[in-house]
């Protein structure tokens, strides 16, 4: 029975140093403007709850989209575990938009990391095809506290230009075999601004390279598509937001999280509860969503 036993823990042991599991969360939240602001939506109302919600999460590696580099310090102030990579669009410093890639140091090492545009000149701040923004794709090379090694690519692709979304994907590809290489373990999400039914999103889908974590999922909880353009009372089957993975991860769950925050109202009324105890006090307050996009969320085992 002992030999049994003793065989059986070294067989636990040697599966907890072969696997490594992953959250990682890919997330658009939608870059500081004056006129989010007056509408009730600005980073300001909102960071809060967005790195709340994040550090409830716990995600080992978390790919953002249009953050400007106030909005990434605000992250790392009140994330101080996390590091990030990445490049503003517009410059490949600090002007513009990032999609940057925050990783948790405690969990995560990084081992080497770049950028690339989306256009026909990669190596420089450029807008490809017809295309209505410069676009960016980062890319790290990390490896887990277990030694597993792996590429995150997190990227935002354009809104407007057919061509350049199909461009843009083909480059995306040749760029994780170049990079990565074809064996290698990978991540890729993003803001696509395509969804499940579009043709390129099958670029991707039927690559070989990559598997929608979406489909791959053994549970999967996504009441809503990933886009609300700030109203919580919108519902949409469309996911614009991806995350993809090589063929070889284990997708153990996915998730669109819908969390919502209610807005501060000293002047409101309270009322009493339809077969509720006495204490419990309701009021009605403005619901808010934490960006116009929702979280994507998932589990992974590499």
């Amino acid at each position: 029975m002992k030999k049994l036993l003793s065989f059986i823990a070294t067989i636990t042991l040697s599966f907890s140093v072969f696997a490594s599991e992953l959250t990682v969360v890919s997330y658009n939240l939608r870059y500081e403007n004056d006129w989010d602001a007056s509408a009730g939506n600005g980073w300001k109302q909102r960071c809060k709850y967005a790195t709340d919600q994040l550090l409830f999460i716990s995600p080992d590696l978390f790919g953002t989209q249009e953050l400007k580099v106030g909005q990434v310090k605000d992250i790392l102030e009140l994330m101080p575990q996390y590091s990030y990579i990445g490049v503003a669009r517009e410059d490949g410093k600090e002007d513009g938009e990032y999609s940057a890639i925050f990783y948790n140091r405690e969990r995560i090492k990084l081992i080497n990391s770049g950028n690339f545009w989306i256009s026909e000149t990669p190596d420089r701040p450029s807008k490809g095809w017809d295309g209505a923004c410069t676009r960016i794709c980062t890319w790290g090379h990390f490896a887990t506290t277990e030694g597993k090694q792996f590429f995150y690519f997190n990227m935002h692709m354009d809104h407007i230009g057919i061509v350049a979304r199909r461009e843009g994907s083909l480059l995306i590809i040749n760029k994780i075999k170049e990079i990565a290489g074809d064996d290698a373990t990978v991540i890729l999400s993003g803001d696509f601004n395509v969804d499940q039914s579009n043709e390129i999103y099958d670029i991707f889908s039927t690559s070989g390279l990559l598997a929608d974590t979406y489909e791959s999922a053994k549970y999967r909880f996504a009441p809503n598509g990933t886009f609300n353009s700030f109203d919580p009372a919108h519902h949409t089957q469309s996911r614009i937001d991806h995350i993809f993975v090589s063929p070889t991860i284990k997708v153990d769950r996915y998730g669109i999280l819908s969390d919502m925050y209610w807005e501060t109202d000293a002047s409101e009324e309270h009322h009493q509860g339809n077969d509720a105890p006495l204490e419990i006090r309701l009021s009605k307050r403005q619901l808010r969503t934490i960006s116009d996009h929702y979280p994507v969320v998932v589990y992974l085992e590499l």
